[in-house]
């Protein structure tokens, strides 16, 4: 056991944090050992609730029983089917299905009556981010569908969501806390319009304003850093709108919607900051293509519920921009995250993605799983990312899927017209600084690596392309591709290496990755080709 690993990853979680993966781990034991089970069924009437048009969900079920999340296909098993791991029996129960544009009442009606009969053998389906999600998702169907429901059905699917907000209630996600607690607070807003219930409405009211006054920073971009999580946790802010707009039910509720627009409007305004110019977004972190809404989609939900924003600088969330007609290059100079809960984090930092004319050329290695396995360990590390590693070495510690023990820090940040230097101390245990400058000439890019050091200092940079990249010669310090060129300067020895990388889950593309090792320090360039090359 590495103990050393776990002090540091332990110290930096907030004291509730600690205390309730005591008390639900100790509730858990006594639960168990007594027998206790929570009821399934408690009666409760909802009410329908009126909404503009949100947003429709990928397609994830195939005929009657084909589900398809991930890029994984598989016939329906059962509920708690892990075969493809657990993020993918979440999928399952999240049921988004339900608001896919080609589903069917008759289909919905179904699965949601098919999952009531189950759902004591359920044991994913039970975990409270899988109820917060799930039971937007049915009581959106439920009031889109209201007057086809027969009563016997209304109060059977009323009594069985009552009972697993119930459950909800009980097991917020305080031990995690960050994105999880917010979808938690995000879906009991949904529960206590439904239901009418004050108690549930008051306490998704103040956890929200808590919040999301914590989680949003004065930037708009979410804390946790991933281009993705925003949009995922976007798209559901503009849902909460949605609804609190349309549902006036209870005393002073038009606060908590203007709090809600404000926090939407800085989010917003974020995301067109860090967009490319198709719409996409930059693969920091955990983020990967065909999971959240695309941004496009997002800004027309935000039109619709009558929201203006404008783009805002960048500058709490790390993330800074270069760009020109030519190019867009997208560079991170920030923390890796909230301290006390870095999951989603990688060891990234000084990363980059350059594109040329809208298409990638250097690229994010991505992430293709969420799996506690070697190839998730590897996407998380620093050589798979578009910067320096030193001994094997990770800038910050990520280990065990979602863990980070020591991490690294900006101990130095200056900006100026074009230039961007920072320095961090992810190296500071073998006596290492990095410092690195991002530099846009014109269409060119120039990066300078100091490793700052009483001593003689070898590093390893990497670059990684984009799988259409073709590299035509390598010779004399300058990689020439189909796209651009790259000349460097203070290059000890220059060697090129197949890998892989995901633009989405479950998805390897093959491409190569350029590796220098240097002493002390180096710089190379940029260039990209006339337009007419």
């Amino acid at each position: 056991m590495n103990l050393g690993r776990y002090y540091y990853t332990l110290r930096y979680l907030k004291i509730c944090q600690l205390f309730y993966q005591i008390v639900y781990r100790m509730k858990k034991l006594i639960r168990h050992y007594i027998g206790f089970r929570y009821p399934l069924l408690l009666p409760q009437k909802g009410i329908p609730l009126s909404f503009y048009s949100f947003i429709s969900k990928y397609n994830s079920l195939y005929g009657n029983d084909i589900f398809y999340f991930l890029n994984q296909r598989s016939k329906f098993v059962h509920w708690d089917d892990e075969k493809y791991g657990k993020l993918w029996s979440y999928n399952l129960n999240y049921m988004d299905f339900l608001h896919q544009d080609n589903s069917s009442f008759e289909l919905g009606r179904y699965w949601i009556n098919r999952f009531i009969d189950e759902i004591r053998y359920n044991k994913n389906g039970l975990d409270s981010y899988p109820i917060a999600l799930r039971g937007i998702n049915w009581i959106k169907f439920i009031s889109l569908n209201y007057s086809n429901i027969s009563l016997e059905e209304k109060q059977k699917w009323d009594a069985s969501l009552y009972a697993q907000y119930k459950i909800l209630q009980d097991n917020l996600e305080y031990h995690l806390l960050g994105n999880h607690l917010l979808e938690d607070a995000f879906s009991l807003l949904w529960a206590g319009l439904y239901f009418g219930d004050e108690l549930i409405f008051r306490k998704a009211e103040r956890l929200l304003f808590k919040e999301l006054e914590e989680q949003i920073l004065p930037d708009g971009a979410h804390y946790e850093l991933s281009p993705m999580y925003h949009e995922i946790l976007l798209d559901r802010l503009l849902d909460c709108i949605n609804v609190s707009k349309c549902n006036y039910r209870f005393d002073k509720q038009i606060l908590l919607t203007s709090w809600l627009e404000e926090k939407a409007i800085l989010m917003l305004g974020w995301l067109e900051t860090i967009i490319y110019s198709d719409g996409s977004i930059p693969l920091f972190n955990d983020a990967a293509n065909g999971i959240a809404p695309t941004s496009n989609e997002i800004f027309a939900y935000a039109h619709r519920l009558g929201l203006i924003w404008t783009k805002v600088p960048l500058k709490e969330s790390g993330y800074r921009k270069f760009l020109s007609s030519r190019i867009e290059f997208t560079i991170d100079v920030g923390v890796i995250g909230p301290d006390y809960i870095p999951g989603h984090a990688h060891a990234d930092t000084f990363n980059y993605e350059l594109r040329i004319d809208g298409v990638p050329f250097i690229v994010d290695t991505g992430i293709s799983t969420y799996n506690k396995n070697k190839r998730r360990q590897y996407e998380r590390g620093t050589s798979a990312h578009n910067t320096v590693t030193l001994e094997d070495m990770n800038s910050s510690q990520v280990w065990g899927g979602f863990r980070v023990a020591k991490r690294a820090t900006i101990v130095f940040l200056l900006e100026g017209e074009g230039e961007v230097r920072a320095i961090h101390n992810g190296y500071a245990d073998i006596g290492v600084k990095h410092e690195r400058i991002f530099r846009k000439i014109g269409d060119s890019i120039v990066i300078f690596d100091n490793l700052l050091s009483t001593k003689s200092v070898q590093g390893i940079n990497t670059i990684i392309f984009s799988p259409s990249v073709q590299i035509v010669s390598m010779e004399n310090n300058l990689i020439t591709t189909n796209k651009g060129k790259i000349l460097m300067n203070g290059v000890d020895r220059i060697w090129l290496e197949e890998c892989e990388v995901s633009d989405s889950y479950n998805v390897c593309l093959s491409t190569h990755k350029i590796c220098c090792l240097f002493t002390s320090d180096m710089e190379y360039s940029i260039y990209i080709y006339d337009k007419l090359k």
